[in-house]
C-alpha cells in the first residue's frame, strides 16, 4: 500500500467497495489509504462516481490507463475487477502482477487469468508467506 499512488476499478467493485469503505474511520489504515488516494472507474454504464477523490474514466480503457501510466506518482492499483484485469492483460499494461492466494478450494468461480491469444511469460520477484497459510507472490512480464 505504501507505493501505491492510485487505484483503478472496474465498475462492479468500485460499487462494492464504494458502498462500504467511505463509511470507514481513517484510523483503520486501509481506509486511510482507500478514502485518501486517487480512484479511477473503468466503467461503459456508469455515469459519475461520488467516492472521494474518484474519476470516471472515459473512452477507450486502454488508452485511458496508459495515459495514467505516463504520468508521474506511485504504481497503480487494482483490486478486484476480473473483467478490468482481462483487458489490461491483453494490451500489456501490467508492469507487476501480485497476487495473493490462499488455501481455499472452492471448486468453482471467475479464472484470474482466463484464455488468451497469446501465452505470457511472468517472472517470480517475490513470495512471501502469511501467518493464515497463505501466499502474496510478485511477478514481472518476462
Amino acid at each position: 500500500m505504501a507505493a501505491t499512488g492510485a487505484y483503478l476499478f472496474g465498475r462492479k467493485t468500485y460499487q462494492a467497495m464504494a458502498a462500504y469503505w467511505p463509511a470507514v474511520p481513517d484510523d483503520d489504515p486501509y481506509a486511510r489509504s482507500l478514502n485518501g488516494m486517487p480512484k479511477y472507474v473503468a466503467s461503459r454504464t456508469m455515469q459519475d462516481v461520488a467516492w472521494q477523490n474518484s474519476t470516471l474514466l472515459k473512452g477507450d480503457v486502454a488508452e485511458e490507463v496508459a495515459k495514467l501510466k505516463a504520468q508521474a506518482g506511485g504504481s497503480i492499483a487494482v483490486l478486484g475487477s476480473g473483467d478490468l484485469v482481462q483487458t489490461l492483460i491483453e494490451h500489456d499494461l501490467f508492469d507487476e502482477y501480485f497476487v495473493v492466494v490462499f488455501p481455499i478450494v472452492l471448486g468453482s468461480g471467475k479464472r484470474l487469468f482466463r484464455e488468451a491469444g497469446q501465452a505470457r511469460r511472468l517472472s517470480l520477484l517475490d513470495c512471501t508467506p502469511t501467518s493464515t497459510g497463505g501466499v502474496m507472490l510478485t511477478y514481472r512480464p518476462a
